[in-house]
């Protein structure tokens, strides 16, 4: 494994609006299968941090909450119009932390542009659910569509959201974090969570999350079940 630790960042949280930076008591190196070359770390937080990132969504929750579905699907539009800008780059960072070939890395990305306009030009048929704090965990087999297959529907019904990506791929879902804020998002809507089990346990023990999703492989996702089951927390994959 070639390790450089000179250019080695922490990625970091993003909470409230801006990049939250947290000494975790451990990290997780996200290395490109291709070349084994790391290229970033992820902390691995638990429930300190996990609060702190409910506690934004919380606070955001009655504003956006109030605004009119339209005017949701109007900010998930200027989303995508951000996203299609950075096209390349989003494939560029999912194939460097999944291997992915090139074209399956963009047809990810494009799978998520098609999302976001589909419920920004539709948004009543794209709602689901209803307000609430909600948090969603995804693994790497999909690091962007599989959290924001979920989440768009969510932020559409007037939910905030806290999404947890895999520790071995979160650059994706951290930049489009980036991109909401660029796009007009009230801070504390979108909120991005690093960690593994224990930011999960953090997730589930917050009285104000409402509603556990998940996306990814079902091994994974009996495990975040089983956590969610034990909190008493609804779950949905």
């Amino acid at each position: 494994m070639m390790l450089d630790p000179d250019a080695i960042l922490a990625i970091p949280l993003w909470i409230n609006g801006h990049a939250y930076l947290t000494m975790a008591p451990s990290f997780f190196d996200v290395c490109d299968p291709r070349s084994g070359q790391v290229k970033r770390r992820t902390p691995m937080c638990g429930a300190a941090e996990a609060l702190t990132a409910v506690d934004a969504a919380q606070a955001a929750l009655p504003d956006w909450a109030a605004r009119t579905v339209g005017q949701r699907a109007a900010l998930l539009a200027a989303l995508a119009d951000s996203l299609a800008e950075y096209e390349e780059h989003f494939a560029g960072l999912i194939s460097e932390e999944t291997g992915q070939e090139a074209t399956l890395a963009a047809a990810e990305v494009a799978a998520v542009l098609r999302l976001l306009r589909a419920a920004a030009s539709d948004p009543q048929a794209a709602t689901t659910g209803g307000a609430g704090v909600v948090a969603i965990v995804s693994d790497d087999s999909a690091p962007l569509l599989g959290a924001l297959r979920h989440a768009i529907p969510a932020l559409l019904a007037g939910a905030t959201v806290v999404v947890k990506p895999s520790p071995k791929a979160p650059s994706a879902v951290f930049a489009l974090a980036e991109l909401s804020a660029s796009s007009a998002f009230p801070g504390g809507v979108f909120n991005v969570l690093h960690g593994d089990l224990a930011a999960i346990e953090g997730l589930c023990a917050a009285s104000a999350v409402s509603l556990l999703l998940f996306a990814g492989e079902p091994s994974l996702g009996a495990k975040v079940a089983a956590i969610a089951s034990g909190h008493g927390k609804p779950f949905v994959d």
